[in-house]
């Protein structure tokens, strides 16, 4: 079956009255705050012109743990959040309502890609 059809015949038993054992819907809310995050990373990094090496030596982490965040493969803690923050030179922004994620970086400066970045 493909994904299309998964997400229709989803969309047609929730529509029926079906409701997703509430573990399910926990591990699906887990996945998109998880995608919407490492979308938010990689466009920021993108958008600085930044290599993930880069960033992870600004963060003080490793390429590979920014290759899983940028996978989605790894749940971050407030601390990493904040060191993400302000090694991508950015305010972190998390809007969460019921099924809606929005995870967005906003630039603190116009030329971020100026300056030392240490983190705290």
């Amino acid at each position: 079956m493909s994904h299309s059809r998964w997400k229709t015949l989803r969309e047609r038993k929730l529509a029926e009255g079906f409701t997703e054992p509430e573990d399910v819907a926990e591990a699906r809310r887990e996945i998109r705050l998880s995608m919407a995050l490492a979308k938010a990373v990689y466009d920021r990094r993108t958008e600085l012109g930044l290599t993930q090496a880069e960033l992870a030596g600004r963060a003080g982490l490793t390429q590979a743990k920014i290759s899983r965040i940028e996978g989605s493969d790894t749940v971050p803690t407030l601390p990493l959040l904040a060191k993400l923050a302000t090694a991508l030179d950015a305010t972190l922004n998390i809007a969460l309502d019921n099924d809606d994620t929005q995870v967005t970086f906003t630039a603190h400066r116009t030329d971020a890609a100026q300056g030392d970045f240490k983190v705290a």
